[in-house]
């Protein structure tokens, strides 16, 4: 088995605001981060490519260009957040990028997110002899989320 690991770093400059609504600390602010992602990468041995590689890392630009898209300079509302109205009110003004999300705001659900998408384009991608073992947000350098499918 191998295993080799894809970063894009808070050097990038993917940043992202979002609140937690659901917080009674200052995190039920808007507030941002320059986000960090680390995706782990594995296939069988005998499943390497003919170059000997469990994935070209220059074939993963599209991942790159959907975080990009997703998160970069965004305002990331969780779909149940009670003020989401008003937030959205922010993107008609044209002060706000909206991004809503389904499974809500913050680390853990950023990762599950990224995996999701990650492992439906690898299927999409032809590349079925690679899985996703895990996917980690980082907002920065003391807080960080790891999700691990199935644990």
């Amino acid at each position: 088995m191998f295993r080799v690991t894809k970063t894009y770093g808070h050097d990038l400059g993917i940043t992202a605001a979002f609140r937690q609504h659901r917080a009674d600390s200052h995190c039920r602010f808007i507030h941002g981060y320059s986000l960090a992602f680390e995706l782990v990468f594995e296939c069988q041995d005998s499943k390497r490519d003919e170059r000997g590689w469990v994935t070209d890392f220059g074939g993963l630009k599209p991942i790159k260009d959907w975080l990009v898209e997703t998160f970069d300079h965004k305002l990331l509302i969780a779909a149940d957040d009670p003020k989401r109205a008003q937030l959205e009110e922010l993107g008609f003004a044209g002060l706000a990028a909206i991004r809503v999300l389904e499974r809500g705001v913050g680390c853990e659900a950023f990762a599950v997110l990224i995996y999701d998408y990650v492992e439906s384009w690898l299927r999409m991608d032809q590349q079925k002899h690679v899985h996703l073992v895990s996917v980690q947000v980082s907002e920065h350098g003391a807080n960080s989320a790891t999700y691990y499918p199935g644990c």
